[in-house]
């Protein structure tokens, strides 16, 4: 038997990235996941196709080796596949980690402490997910205390950031997924350094992950939200037409120099590689063979406008420096007008918490941020402003 790995969320990213380079690198992949048709799709579908599109044309790899199990109906399959695997990642959303720790604690709890220990890696779009994964995975309710002493010899874990647009896919494409061709997947090595390192092609391995976080975070993410949001405010259908009308690009283009003067002084990053690096980023955004409604990308306004996440946590950090701040807080304002958006619960919940709270209850609630914080008073302005604008609708 073959090396095998299992990854929870068969979406679009688990199937088009994540298992992509798991199956490059010579892994059976297992997929986790609680959609019944998909999982059926799955496991009647012996192949399926990752087309990635670039500037220079397109590219298929075919994926093969894989299978599904339904983690609400077949748990005892799963902590089986979990206690046999090398490897353990998810793409699930950063909300969904602490429903699939219990079953992920569940398989390292019947490891044996002379294998080599599971090798866990979230790849999810937020700050030390592996982390927020592992305190699940450890919580007493998910994990015996008493076996809580050893548990560094049945896994490790690992943060990572990815980086790879994955736009919404043609009803009709089955499991087939179109991504773009640029991508980078950077994991902390240091975790694994006493164990051994997983030979995953495609990997960069790192020994200070949190420059290459922050780096995508509050490039890739935050350009692509503001174009978004924007976009969303002016009645634009996709990222790409939003970025043809020349204000929101003034205001993407703002919203990163703002993230370059943290990330350069910051991480020592040099300030004209991080310059070619937000070209690139608008660029890719940008990619019209790669369309993203703006509402899909902009979806999730809750977690968006969180205090680590990819507008408060820059413009916090540059406000206590007294930096300028003018874009991110600008595309925060129209972070805080997507609200009662079809499909999108946050957006509704969002709503709710506008019209229930005051300005100062809401800033503290959604982004996290204390009375005390410089970005504070700032915040507040923002939220008072779209609250009165409601009011006179």
């Amino acid at each position: 038997m073959g090396k095998t790995a299992v990854h929870f969320g068969a979406g679009n990213i688990g199937r088009g990235f994540v298992a992509c380079f798991l199956h490059n690198s010579g892994y059976d992949v297992i997929f986790a996941d609680v959609v019944d048709s998909l999982i059926d799709r799955i496991n009647d579908t012996p192949s399926y196709k990752v087309i990635e599109v670039g500037s220079d044309g397109t590219a298929e790899i075919t994926i093969t080796n894989y299978r599904a199990i339904n983690s609400k109906t077949h748990e005892e399959d799963l902590i089986e596949a979990i206690r046999a695997a090398e490897i353990v990642t998810c793409s699930v959303g950063p909300n969904v980690l602490k429903f699939i720790a219990p079953v992920i604690a569940k398989g390292i709890d019947r490891r044996s402490d002379d294998v080599t220990p599971l090798h866990v890696i979230a790849c999810e779009n937020a700050i030390g997910a592996t982390d927020t994964l592992a305190q699940h995975i450890k919580d007493p309710r998910n994990s015996p205390p008493h076996r809580l002493d050893t548990h560094h010899r049945r896994a490790r874990y690992a943060n990572s950031a990815i980086d790879r647009i994955v736009p919404a896919q043609d009803p009709n494409a089955g499991l087939d997924v179109t991504l773009e061709k640029f991508f980078e997947w950077v994991v902390d090595k240091t975790p694994f350094e006493d164990v051994g390192i997983p030979a995953i092609d495609g990997i960069n391995w790192v020994d200070n992950l949190q420059p290459f976080i922050e780096r995508k975070l509050f490039t890739v993410n935050t350009g692509h939200a503001t174009a978004a949001y924007h976009g969303y405010n002016r009645k634009k259908r996709t990222v790409y037409d939003a970025l043809q009308d020349k204000d929101i690009m003034f205001e993407v283009r703002g919203a990163l120099l703002e993230t370059k003067n943290l990330l350069v002084s910051k991480h020592n990053i040099d300030e004209h590689d991080q310059l070619a690096y937000m070209e690139k980023i608008i660029k890719r955004i940008g990619n019209p063979h790669l369309e993203d409604a703006v509402e899909r990308v902009g979806r999730a306004p809750l977690r968006k406008l969180s205090r680590k996440e990819r507008f408060i946590g820059p413009a916090a950090e540059l406000a206590d420096k007294d930096q300028p701040v003018k874009f991110l807080l600008d595309a925060v304002e129209m972070c805080f007008r997507f609200q009662d958006v079809d499909e999108d619960d946050e957006s509704k919940e969002l709503a709710v918490i506008m019209s229930e709270n005051t300005p100062e209850e809401v800033v503290a609630k959604v982004c996290g941020v204390q009375a005390s914080e410089k970005i504070f008073p700032q915040l507040v302005k923002v939220v008072k402003r779209v609250q009165d604008d409601s009011r006179e609708d």
